[in-house]
């Protein structure tokens, strides 16, 4: 390593050791002298180091487009905009996102996000301008897997893949394994439903034998994900759905734990149910459940609300049933392996299927691996998905929210990709989908002094969804203009005046015009089936330095681990406002270090920086979920809502599942966080969560294991778990 480059990175890990003592201190700019055009040259010019085969790192169109303007581009670039990121964003871009040459970082995050506009607007200029703008700015960011391969060879600028089990049978299964394979060298996550498969020891008349059922077959999806992993930059992930009326259920709810036989077990997959509201009556009413082999029960994977009702009856009065159980047998099962292993995950099939604007395609039937995504896939149809987060707190205009602003920039969409599966392309273009979420939420609450559980907090939040769904509805209608509707517009609830809020009951708010917005529709269409989403964004969050989506967070205080070692790094608002009252220093830090990074046993500390910095870990979770529950009339998929309860009990999950339930969301849980003893803070569950009066309440866990949370650990999506600044990244956005 050159003298030069050593001193860099120990003068930066320097600067980084007094991150706690000021703020100013963990700004960080790697100066760079070349011009984008320059860097673009290099990096077409960089052949494969091993075979030295001349593998360009960007494609031949993407170096084309960039020539054709390469002056405008280079005077276009805002360097003083590196400034902007700290020392742990700037680490992040550097370990994962910022292209190399023979192992040698050769463009900066202004180059980033200028090639990653010039991917998506080609030779239109003006949008290149604006939208690297905008970026530059930080008004809003993309996600991972378009920052990583925008402009490369095989431009795959989407985030996930959700699709269905080609055919229930070898060269279905195997050629699902394919597209799966091809899906994951873009660093894309997928999700896939698995309720037509064959249950375990059902007939297959093809052979003359009997189905091994789905825990055989999810093992090649768990090998392939083993051997993608040494392949592609990102670790792989994958989201597989079943519903629980299929008669593999309980071995399902398994494949996770880490006891028991090794050939029941899929490590490497995560698990989520799909589930009916039929089966919450029956765990709530404490009745059985019937379950069936998808091949003797044709078509109750494609219905849902009251025609699952009628046929899942039907099937049990014609005999069909391969095994009855309590349905509470089910439930419990699932959630002794969320206390242990954080899984599976809820999504609840029926509340998906009545509020959503592809509800005329046919009954969705899986979701992606985080959970926000909610979109119909068929065997000949991949679904697929755009994601962009909108960076909340770069809409703070002194003590208020520039809704004009917010309302602006949520028009910005991506409408140009590329597809590795011909099937993800197909979805695209008929249903046009988009994921327009946001990061911030808790920043833009401590800004503007308003705790997550106010009355304030609720209307701030529901202004600001409300207002990225107008925007995002009227850009896609004045795209309908031009280019006209999506083509499957015809029939939608849209179409027919329901937009996402009516599909809720809900009334907007006064403050847009809804019913002017409501008349154009009519008259235009939609280019775009989906537009809004509250999806996971722990990386783009690190990388810029604000909190997780709508989350608050989840310490004041964490840990950070570089080569110089391991440092603290505190919530650089937190840090302003306790300099500025006078009480920062070192006693006051190892106060907040020996509290876990909670603030709320910390004398000296005023009651009402108190409020505006409470953890996730000690705010009422019923709170947060009414704060879901109104954001949810303005999502067109779902949101990615995790649960945290310090030491979950099987009353403690079944009550707040049912809330969530009850309240119609989408999303049941994603992970279920936990903690550990030693950690615990002070948390209480508000009593009118307990909503389920009978024995079922008032049972306690036998679980030997709590699966516990670090608060100085992240979960980076399904991933696992991820120290900050470990190079294992597991995140797609």
């Amino acid at each position: 390593m050159p003298f030069q480059v050593f001193l860099h990175i120990l003068t930066a890990e320097s600067v980084v050791a007094l991150m706690t003592m000021h703020p100013d201190y963990s700004f960080l700019h790697k100066a760079t002298s070349k011009k984008f055009s320059a860097v673009i040259e290099e990096l077409y010019a960089y052949g494969n180091k091993k075979g030295n085969c001349g593998l360009p790192l960007i494609s031949q169109e993407f170096y084309d487009n960039v020539h054709v303007h390469a002056a405008e581009l280079d005077s276009a670039i805002i360097s003083s905009c590196d400034f902007k990121f700290t020392y742990l964003g700037f680490k992040t871009l550097e370990k994962s996102y910022l292209l190399r040459c023979n192992g040698r970082i050769v463009e900066c995050p202004q180059h980033l996000f200028m090639r990653v506009t010039v991917a998506i607007h080609g030779l239109n200029l003006p949008g290149v301008l604006l939208t690297y703008e905008l970026m530059s700015c930080r008004f809003f960011v993309l996600s991972s897997p378009t920052l990583l391969n925008a402009g490369s060879p095989h431009s795959q600028l989407s985030s996930c893949f959700l699709l269905n089990i080609k055919e229930d049978s070898i060269e279905g299964v195997f050629d699902t394994l394919k597209d799966c394979t091809v899906i994951s060298k873009s660093a894309s996550r997928i999700g896939m439903s698995l309720h037509t498969t064959s249950a375990s020891g059902s007939y297959v008349p093809k052979t003359n034998g009997y189905s091994s059922g789905t825990v055989p077959f999810l093992k090649l999806f768990d090998a392939r994900i083993q051997y993608i992993e040494g392949n592609v930059e990102q670790p792989e992930a994958m989201m597989v759905y079943l519903e629980p009326w299929h008669a593999d259920i309980l071995d399902f709810l398994e494949l996770k734990k880490n006891h028991g036989k090794e050939e029941a077990r899929a490590p490497h997959l995560f698990c989520a149910l799909w589930i009916p509201d039929l089966f919450m009556r029956h765990v709530e009413a404490d009745k059985n459940w019937s379950l069936f082999c998808p091949q003797t029960v044709p078509g109750l994977s494609n219905v849902h609300g009251s025609a699952f009702d009628v046929l899942y009856n039907q099937y049990e009065v014609e005999g069909c049933t391969q095994m009855v159980v309590p349905a509470r047998q089910i439930w419990f099962a699932a959630l002794n392996s969320q206390i242990e292993m954080s899984g599976p995950f809820f999504l609840y099939k029926d509340s998906i299927n009545e509020k959503l604007n592809q509800k005329n395609l046919g009954t969705i039937q899986s979701s992606n691996l985080c959970m926000e995504i909610v979109q119909y896939t068929s065997p000949d149809e991949v679904a697929v998905c755009n994601l962009a987060s909108l960076v909340l707190p770069s809409f703070i205009d002194g003590s208020c929210l520039d809704f004009g602003k917010l309302h602006e920039v949520s028009k910005a969409i991506i409408d140009i990709d590329h597809y590795p599966v011909a099937e993800a392309k197909h979805s695209n273009l008929r249903h046009r989908l988009i994921g327009l979420g946001v990061q911030g939420l808790a920043d833009i609450f401590i800004a503007l002094r308003v705790p997550f559980k106010s009355p304030e907090a609720r209307v701030l939040n529901i202004q600001i969804f409300e207002t990225i769904y107008h925007g995002a509805l009227e850009a896609s209608m004045e795209l309908a203009c031009i280019d006209g509707p999506y083509r499957t517009w015809r029939g939608s609830p849209a179409e027919q005046g329901m937009l996402q809020y009516d599909l809720w009951g809900i009334t907007p708010m006064n403050l847009w015009d809804w019913a002017s917005l409501k008349h154009q529709i009519a008259s235009n269409g939609l280019r775009n089936s989906l537009l809004t989403i509250s999806m996971s964004t722990v990386l783009t969050s690190q990388i810029l330095g604000f909190s997780e989506s709508s989350k608050p967070y989840t310490s004041n205080m964490y840990s950070w681990h570089v080569l110089a070692g391991e440092f603290q790094v505190v919530c650089p608002q937190l840090l302003q406002d306790l300099v500025e009252l006078g009480i920062w220093n070192d006693d006051m830090k190892n106060m907040i270090l020996a509290h876990n990074g909670s603030l709320q046993n910390i004398c000296g500390i005023p009651q009402h920086i108190k409020e505006v910095y409470k953890t996730v870990w000690e705010i009422q979770q019923e709170a947060l979920l009414d704060l879901a529950a109104d954001q949810a009339p303005f999502i067109c998929q779902s949101q990615s809502q995790s649960l945290y309860l310090q030491a979950p009990t099987i009353s403690q999950l079944t009550n707040m599942h049912f809330y969530v339930w009850r309240k119609g969301l989408k999303t049941g849980t994603y992970h279920l966080w936990t903690r550990t003893l030693s950690q615990l803070i002070q948390f209480t569950m508000d009593q009118k969560m307990n909503i389920i009066d009978d024995p079922m309440s008032s049972m306690t866990d036998t679980s030997s294991s709590t699966g516990s949370y670090d608060s100085n650990i992240y979960s980076l999506d399904s991933g696992g778990y991820y120290l900050q600044g470990d190079s294992n990244i597991a995140c797609a956005t």
